[in-house]
């Protein structure tokens, strides 16, 4: 399992507004350009993240994006499942009930499940706040007075 560039930058646009929630709706541009990331790319992520009601839209002046919920309420599983589409390590995990012919007689299918069980608790273990507190303390200021 290799995590696209699609579920990566979904986080550290997320993560961008997290940090950035009290500034309101911010402007794709404006994450863009934090972020070093195209925003023809973030704008192809966007649609993504709405069907998945994980952002607010407002349009015209002053619009942008934000998150519709507080960052604790976003694990990491889930925005990487809706932007991956599966975290199964092979394909016959990515439907349930498993419809592979070699299931019943397969001798790592028992592995494979619980690589995948094992991903997905960690992935649902970690939240956006967590990213977010995570980046704050590694990369706090320090000043000396």
């Amino acid at each position: 399992m290799k995590i696209s560039t699609k579920g990566r930058y979904a986080l550290r646009m997320l993560i961008d507004l997290a940090a950035h929630d009290r500034e309101g709706y911010i402007a794709l541009k404006d994450i863009a350009a934090r972020q070093n990331i195209s925003k023809k790319y973030l704008e192809q992520i966007v649609p993504v993240l709405n069907r998945g009601d994980i952002l607010r839209t407002n349009r015209g002046y002053m619009g942008g994006y934000k998150l519709a919920k507080s960052p604790e309420n976003y694990t990491v599983g889930d925005i990487l499942r809706l932007t991956e589409g599966s975290l199964a390590p092979v394909a016959c995990l990515d439907h349930s009930p498993n419809d592979c012919e070699r299931a019943e007689i397969c001798a790592t299918l028992s592995m494979w499940q619980g690589l995948y069980d094992v991903i997905n608790e960690y992935l649902d273990s970690i939240t956006l706040q967590d990213l977010l507190e995570n980046y704050k303390e590694n990369s706090a200021d320090y000043y000396i007075i």
